[in-house]
């Protein structure tokens, strides 16, 4: 079993009420991932959901979780023909720290419109691409291999540039393939896009994150693209995008999250 699947695990103990643990391999400065988390909230959702098609999360971040040991209540909210949604608590040490509605759908043969009005990012050969370094308290990049391409990555190397935004490649160092769980992770494992233009000198905690899977993946690589476009009384937006290589829609997400100067 690979290492994700082992750190996204839980076990039901009681009809709604599951047992997790947070671990330390998904950690950015020694803070659990965000998607990270919502992976283990939807991994407790879709116990009891008998749908799964292009999920719907959106998860409050109400305070930081630590390595350690976790438990899930989670609630039907409604149940219909087309669609199943939850609501999702995980607590440590009996204090709430994420609240999480996730909506399922039914699955669809077909769809009567498919249309797409942008496509992938545009971006460098993966061999060309910058590489994020392995860090000691940065684990999410000793599981992850991302790499930014070269016009993101000025960041990296103590540069700026004058739009947030960030694109790159990614996929599991250990060959994991994706999965649904897998990709609520993808989807907020990019660095934040305000380290382009700003530098990494800030600290950007989640308040709010909203990702959304439209597809399953067919490729090992997976393109992204971030952009941040407005900053207001310390708050920016943070829009997301995830593509396999064969040019399919993999996710969107939304994130709201505080710009702090270190």
């Amino acid at each position: 079993m690979a290492i994700f699947d082992d750190d996204v695990a839980v076990i039901e103990k009681g009809e709604g009420v599951f047992e997790g643990t947070v671990s330390d391999n998904w950690s950015v400065n020694g803070n659990p991932n965000g998607g990270y988390l919502m992976a283990i909230l939807a991994g407790a959702m879709t116990a009891h959901s008998d749908k799964r098609s292009t999920p719907i999360m959106t998860a409050n971040y109400v305070a930081r979780c630590v390595p350690g040991s976790a438990e899930i209540r989670l609630e039907e909210v409604s149940r219909s023909a087309q669609f199943n949604r939850y609501d999702a608590r995980l607590l440590q040490e009996g204090r709430e720290k994420i609240r999480a509605l996730g909506t399922f759908a039914i699955g669809k043969t077909e769809c009567a419109v498919e249309r797409y009005e942008t496509g992938a990012p545009g971006l460098s050969p993966v061999e060309s691409c910058v590489p994020i370094p392995e860090m000691p308290r940065y684990t999410l990049f000793h599981n992850l291999d991302m790499r930014l391409d070269p016009a993101s990555a000025v960041w990296l190397q103590g540069k700026t540039a004058e739009k947030s935004e960030q694109k790159g490649w990614v996929r599991f160092r250990d060959g994991r393939t994706h999965d649904l769980l897998s990709l609520f992770l993808i989807a907020d494992a990019i660095p934040p896009a305000i380290f382009v233009s700003q530098g990494p000198s800030a600290w950007v905690p989640t308040i709010e994150l909203s990702t959304n899977i439209r597809n399953m993946p067919q490729t090992e690589w997976l393109r992204f693209c971030l952009r941040t476009r407005f900053v207001t009384c310390g708050l920016l937006e943070a829009d997301g995008e995830v593509w396999d290589d064969a040019g399919n829609l993999v996710s969107i997400s939304r994130q709201i999250a505080q710009l702090r100067q270190i």
